[in-house]
């Protein structure tokens, strides 16, 4: 499974950014697809998870109310994370990863393919 992510960048506080991330590959058993974010010296955190066949997702209390996630088709494997009121703390390096079935709270160590990451920096 390939993943690649797009739309990060930067933006002042308060401000807006959708990133986007499309799997490719061998995504038979991709049934749930996430975010994340890590910063440096520390673990890759869960932001939002979507399951792909159904309504289910899962926000990290920090961006709950501020960051939505949603998916195109889910045949097409692709999810977006809509950032809205961006805080200096959101800034981090973003992960699109897959994992399969959906759990809430959702286990990093379930999430099994990575894409490179993309970079936000809030200011």
């Amino acid at each position: 499974v390939q993943l690649v992510e797009s739309g990060g960048g930067s933006v002042q506080a308060g401000g807006s950014l959708r990133l986007s991330c499309e799997a490719s590959g061998n995504t038979d058993d991709a049934t749930c697809m996430g975010w994340f974010r890590q910063d440096p010296g520390k673990e890759r955190e869960p932001v939002a998870t979507i399951y792909l066949h159904g309504p289910m997702t899962w926000y990290a209390d920090s961006v709950r109310g501020r960051f939505a996630i949603s998916r195109d088709n889910p045949k097409k494997k692709i999810v977006y994370l809509q950032m809205d009121n961006l805080k200096p703390e959101d800034t981090s390096i973003y992960y699109c990863a897959t994992a399969r079935g959906f759990r809430d709270p959702p286990r990093t160590r379930d999430f099994k393919s990575w894409g490179q990451g993309t970079q936000v920096t809030v200011s």
